[in-house]
């Protein structure tokens, strides 16, 4: 009832009685006081006027439900099953708790901050709050559980769109999981699996977009090679579109990979990959492979050439690209 006290203050510019809003949402205007309240709490400016009734001014620029509800264009993801938090220690974790206890497929777990936010191979993700968008959703996908790391290019096709569709240019993916900016990472993908032999139970995929950062607030290790979309375009960006953008293109393209399987994705990974036809150094385990990224296969296997002609086949590693003064970077 929250949402639709707000949907229509947002559609509204005079002020709306309070004994309006109660006959438009059907309650009593001493639950629209209370609804107004609330509202207020999540950092809504929304004017009172006696026998005049209530305007809003200005929204916040904060990772809540009403306003993530508030223009979300997707059919399942966060519709029904939103949960939003100011500070958590994982999303990922949340979201793996909801799916052990049964919350369906689009589950949608969102915080403003992560304290303790990870990337692959357990390293430390930075999650500021107000900063970022940290978000993981439950997927349920009926396909075997071989074919669970797909699903991570399926998400990283659905990034790339998501942020050209707000207007972000020069957004490319690095094998495995990274996005990228102007080559700098912006946002990270982590996929996580529960499975049976034959069956996947659920698959928690973590989101980590840093969206408003300034250079100088990144740790010190990580200045010159992350950045953000603020950074990227010169000016601060709605974390709520940004989020919302995603949702609708993660929604789109899981489908789309489940109507008509992984030949399509792979298409559109590869035309917006960084890392094929580059030069490269792959760190897999104690192993360092150094050559010509030519392909990903059909399970998302790093394809790698090296100098004697031998295809390497990278199951999982740390690729770094070269540079132009020819280190890998």
């Amino acid at each position: 009832m929250k949402q639709k006290i707000l949907e229509l203050l947002s559609a509204s510019e005079i002020f709306i009685s309070g004994e309006k809003l109660a006959e438009l949402c059907g309650i009593s205007r001493t639950a629209v006081w209370k609804h107004i309240n609330s509202l207020k709490e999540e950092g809504y400016n929304i004017e009172t006027q006696p026998r005049t009734g209530y305007k809003l001014i200005s929204r916040p620029d904060a990772l809540v439900k009403t306003e993530i509800l508030d223009g979300l264009q997707t059919k399942v993801f966060g519709k029904e099953f939103l949960y939003t938090f100011f500070e958590i220690d994982s999303t990922n974790l949340k979201a793996k708790q909801l799916a052990n206890e049964g919350k369906p497929e689009g589950t949608v777990v969102v915080a403003e901050s992560q304290t303790k936010g990870k990337g692959r191979l357990g390293r430390k993700w930075v999650s500021p709050s107000g900063k970022g968008v940290w978000v993981s959703f439950i997927l349920r996908p009926p396909i075997l559980p071989v074919k669970a790391t797909q699903l991570t290019f399926v998400i990283a096709v659905a990034m790339v769109h998501s942020l050209k569709n707000i207007g972000i240019s020069d957004v490319q993916i690095k094998w495995p999981n990274d996005i990228l900016i102007h080559r700098r990472k912006v946002a990270g993908i982590l996929t996580e699996l529960s499975a049976e032999i034959d069956c996947v139970n659920y698959v928690i995929v973590g989101i980590g977009i840093n969206v408003n950062q300034d250079t100088f607030e990144f740790p010190e290790e990580f200045k010159d090679k992350a950045t953000s979309l603020k950074e990227a375009c010169g000016h601060k960006v709605s974390r709520i579109k940004v989020l919302q953008s995603v949702l609708k293109e993660v929604e789109h393209f899981y489908y789309l990979y489940l109507e008509n399987g992984f030949g399509e994705i792979i298409n559109l990974w590869r035309e917006n990959s960084v890392t094929l036809g580059k030069e490269v150094e792959v760190i897999s385990g104690t192993e360092k492979i150094t050559g010509l990224a030519i392909d990903i296969d059909e399970e998302g296997c790093l394809l790698v050439k090296d100098r004697e002609g031998k295809v390497n086949k990278i199951v999982a590693g740390d690729v770094s690209l070269r540079g132009k003064k020819g280190n890998y970077v």
